[in-house]
């Protein structure tokens, strides 16, 4: 019996895709700290550069727990790895609620290296997994899965905001803590691998599509040893630097551009609701346009978009927004599926990892950037600035771009 003849019922492998977006969601609470940046300062006396640093830290150890993470469940299986690391996450919530003004480091730790680490190891996990269930849609299934978690920012943004006005910002993370334990641990469960040689009924892969090599599965040790990898972590580092810059401050800017604090709040759901639709979008849209001219279009988008942030007044300061949102969502959606295209499935957790290591130097250059600009000057507009020429450079080093030699002849090289 074929490997395909033997393949479980197609549903089957929506199981692992419904329990992940569940998880996902959970992780979208790193894109509400617009909600949580006001308060924080105001609970712990601090700056505004001091608490942007905690979301800095958040993202930035996403990328040390995703490569960790990967490695793991490349060489176990994704359940463990998921219910450990949100035991993590969840610890470093509620820890987080017990940092005082004595003690505003404690946030960073917490919250910061803690949540960060333990979102790192769930995500990469969750993507990984998935593509290997859908290898024939893989850059519709990372868009779906990815975008689950910028969904999360829309649904939890109005329960932190309910929280945050009923019992304080520090209980609140507490709640979330609580929440994310429940739900990381039950829908680990109905998250497995599928078996060895799984092909969804009827599917043959290709030999080759747009040059890249979908038969072969690269090893990490294989992988840094391809020029692309380099290029590939430089130009999402680049690339996102743009929406790094806008999402901490979403309700600062609404502020500042006339908006009153209600209405400005929702500048945080909006980078939610386009950072999710990007997701999904350009990652059904690459498998079209290609990842090369996706990401390329999404530069572009970036690069021109924020450059209108600084003189957007009244409501449209959320239509900008939510552009930069929709090309930052876009990029987390097409590297994935790019990475898997140029290096295969079988280590994707870790090669991923690997790669967002680009995600976690630009997360915490780029917010810390400009939270001490926006101390210093009072203004994000040099922020933006320099966001902007990150991203144009950014395009043109994906000009570059194009899929590895097969084994072989990488190791000739």
């Amino acid at each position: 019996m074929s490997d395909n003849q033997a393949a479980p019922h197609p549903f089957s492998r929506w199981i692992p895709v419904i329990a992940g977006i569940a998880i996902q969601l959970c992780l979208g609470t790193a894109y509400i700290w617009g909600v949580f940046q006001a308060p924080v300062m105001k609970a712990l006396n601090c700056n505004n550069a001091t608490a942007a640093l905690t979301f800095s830290f958040l993202l930035g150890v996403l990328t040390i727990g995703s490569t960790i993470g990967g490695m793991m469940q490349d060489r176990l299986s994704p359940r463990p790895v998921i219910i450990g690391g949100g035991l993590i996450l969840a610890l470093g919530f509620i820890l987080a609620a017990f940092t005082t003004k004595d003690a505003p480091w404690l946030m960073w730790i917490t919250y910061g290296v803690m949540g960060g680490f333990g979102m790192g190891m769930i995500y990469t996990t969750v993507i990984a997994n998935c593509q290997k269930w859908f290898p024939d849609r893989r850059g519709f299934i990372t868009g779906v899965i990815v975008s689950a978690l910028g969904f999360g920012g829309l649904v939890f943004t109005p329960i932190a905001q309910m929280w945050i006005t009923q019992v304080g910002v520090m209980r609140t993370f507490l709640y979330f803590g609580i929440v994310f334990l429940v739900v990381c641990t039950i829908g680990a469960f109905f998250i497995d691998n599928p078996p060895a040689g799984y092909l969804p009924a009827g599917w043959t892969p290709p030999e080759r599509k747009e040059g890249v090599h979908h038969t072969e599965d690269f090893s990490p040790l294989e992988v840094v040893c391809t020029w692309q990898f380099y290029l590939i972590i430089i130009a999402l580092m680049l690339a996102t630097a743009a929406g790094m810059m806008v999402i901490p401050f979403a309700k600062v800017l609404g502020l500042g551009s006339g908006l009153t604090p209600a209405v400005a709040t929702t500048g945080v759901m909006v980078i939610a609701i386009f950072n999710s639709f990007g997701r999904l979008f350009w990652g059904w849209m690459s498998d079209k346009l290609g990842r090369k001219n996706t990401l390329i279009t999404l530069t572009l988008l970036a690069g021109i978009s924020i450059l209108f942030v600084s003189g957007a007044q009244g409501y449209m300061i959320l239509v900008i927004i939510g552009l930069v949102a929709f090309s930052y969502g876009g990029f987390l959606g097409t590297f994935p599926a790019l990475t898997a295209d140029y290096w295969g499935s079988k280590n994707m957790g870790m090669n991923y990892g690997m790669v967002l290591l680009g995600f976690g130097i630009g997360a915490v250059a780029s917010s810390y950037i400009a939270g001490m600009l926006k101390d210093r000057t009072g203004t994000l507009n040099t922020a933006f600035y320099i966001a902007s020429i990150a991203a144009f450079v950014g395009c043109l080093l994906l000009l570059f771009l194009k899929p590895p030699a097969k084994k072989a002849e990488v190791v000739e090289e």
